[in-house]
């Protein structure tokens, strides 16, 4: 397997695009939105590789070993024995369970046994966690599912994902990735703190969250942003929510703002907030969070079985962690190279959300995470 990762800067790649035509490679373009506007770089792409698979999304900001880049990059894989297929699918309102379950069987359809789905989607279009639980659905035991939800800086305006070399927006696309050297190991780490009571979520639908303890979701947020309160819903993004499902859920999940509702005084999620459950503020230090990195790049090196040889280290963290870091943002992309093996090529994008499986072993819509896939092909 052999990597590769180039700039586009003023019309060209920063170096020649390399030679690896073939069914076998898969190309991954990471941009801003504002790169959706130059229909030069996807032609140029699938010039160089017309029988490729070539995917991407819009971020808000991508790694590329140990940098954090606003502009746009192409990552190029040759495998040498895996093999690749895909999907995509428009996303429809409330129905994003249905377009999850479509894009798992389009994808089983074309490779019975997928070891590793990577699933990128419109960001702000979507119920995120709907969509992966419809995607693990219809997707054979065994096959591990990892991804994020595409961005748009802290603006969360509008996304695009790219399907039949075009970006655009309110779509998903997903890779399929199968063979037996294929070896895929997972890790996802957080590194926030819950603070304050846990609340009674009195009021919810789907992923709109309207009441706390009979309040308005809103007003709470706006009490604890104190002045960064005129920032929402980006200064959202500072103080996430822990959810359980009950008092004897063991396994509470992170959820961020993605809008609010100004009349309605209602905050929207990545995913669905269970009426009923309860709902716990965090808050983070940057040491918090560059140490959860590195637990993260941990877990996958242990989940992939160790290992001294160089390997492909896919990164999704998400937007709010990039602005906790500030300046700082790099020191968590440090913390992963860190542990990886020396030779390793990491990269990756700032999310609306990170898809990985939960700690029950389901896949499931993480926020609030450094959330690495690494890849190795082993005889």
């Amino acid at each position: 397997m052999d990597a590769r990762t180039l700039r586009w800067t003023d019309g060209s790649w920063s170096s020649p695009l390399p030679d690896w035509d073939g069914e076998r490679t898969l190309v991954v373009a990471l941009g801003s939105r504002a790169s959706a506007d130059d229909g030069r770089w996807p032609l140029r792409l699938r010039e160089a590789y017309p029988h490729a698979l070539i995917t991407g999304c819009s971020t808000a900001g991508h790694l590329d070993d140990g940098h954090v880049d606003d502009g746009l990059t192409a990552t190029i894989v040759r495998f040498a024995s895996t093999d690749l297929v895909s999907a995509a699918v428009e996303l429809r309102a409330e129905r994003s369970f249905d377009d999850g379950r479509a894009l798992a069987d389009a994808l089983v359809a074309d490779m019975a046994a997928p070891r590793l789905v990577v699933a990128l989607s419109d960001g702000v279009a979507v119920n995120g966690g709907q969509l992966v639980a419809g995607l693990a659905a219809g997707l054979p035991a065994g096959t591990t599912v990892f991804g994020g939800l595409a961005g748009d800086g802290d603006r969360f305006e509008q996304t695009w994902t790219l399907v039949g070399d075009r970006p655009v927006a309110g779509h998903a696309v997903v890779v399929a990735l199968g063979g037996g050297s294929l070896s895929v190991g997972l890790g996802s780490r957080g590194g926030w703190r819950t603070f304050g009571p846990e609340r009674r979520i009195t009021r919810a639908k789907g992923n709109v969250l309207f009441e706390l303890d009979g309040e308005p979701a809103l007003d709470l947020y706006r009490h604890y942003l104190g002045h960064r309160a005129g920032e929402l819903p980006a200064s959202a993004l500072l103080l996430p929510l822990s959810v359980r499902n009950d008092a004897d859920d063991p396994n509470p999940v992170v959820r961020t703002v993605l809008g609010i509702d100004t009349d309605e005084r209602s905050l929207t999620f990545a995913a669905d907030i269970p009426e009923g459950g309860l709902g716990q503020l965090m808050w983070v230090t940057v040491d918090g969070l560059v140490g959860g990195a590195g637990d993260a790049a941990a877990a996958a090196m242990r989940s992939l079985g160790g290992g001294d040889e160089p390997v492909l280290a896919l990164g999704v963290s998400c937007i709010g962690r990039r602005l906790v870091l500030g300046r700082r943002v790099e020191d968590e992309v440090d913390a992963v190279a860190e542990v990886l093996p020396p030779g390793s090529h990491h990269v990756g994008f700032y999310a609306y959300g990170e898809i990985s499986p939960l700690a029950d072993g389901r896949c499931g819509l993480h926020n609030q995470t450094m959330t690495l896939a690494v890849l190795a092909e082993r005889d």
